[in-house]
C-alpha cells in the first residue's frame, strides 16, 4: 500500500492491487478514510469524515493530483 504524501496527519495512499480500476488515491486520517478519483478530481466514498473535512481534502487532492497521477502511473506502468 505505498504512500504517495502525508499533508499534516492525512495519508494519501493506493492499494498495490488497484491497478485495473481508473486511477484514484486514498485518504486515512484518525481512522476516516475517503477515495478520491484523480481524472476528474472527485470524491468516491468516505466514512467518518465531516463535509469540511472532505472539502479540504478534495482542495488538497486537486492541488497535488499531478503528483498523485504520476505515481500511480509509474506503480502501475501505465
Amino acid at each position: 500500500m505505498p504512500t504517495v504524501r502525508r499533508i499534516g496527519s492525512a495519508r494519501f495512499f493506493f492499494y498495490s492491487n488497484e491497478g485495473t480500476e481508473a486511477p484514484h488515491i486514498h485518504v486515512e486520517q484518525a481512522g476516516a478514510v475517503a477515495k478520491f478519483w484523480l481524472d476528474p478530481v472527485f470524491l468516491a466514498s468516505s466514512s467518518r469524515f465531516r463535509g469540511h473535512e472532505l472539502r479540504l481534502l478534495e482542495r488538497l487532492v486537486a492541488e497535488h493530483r499531478d503528483e498523485f497521477l504520476e505515481a500511480w502511473h509509474e506503480f502501475f506502468q501505465s
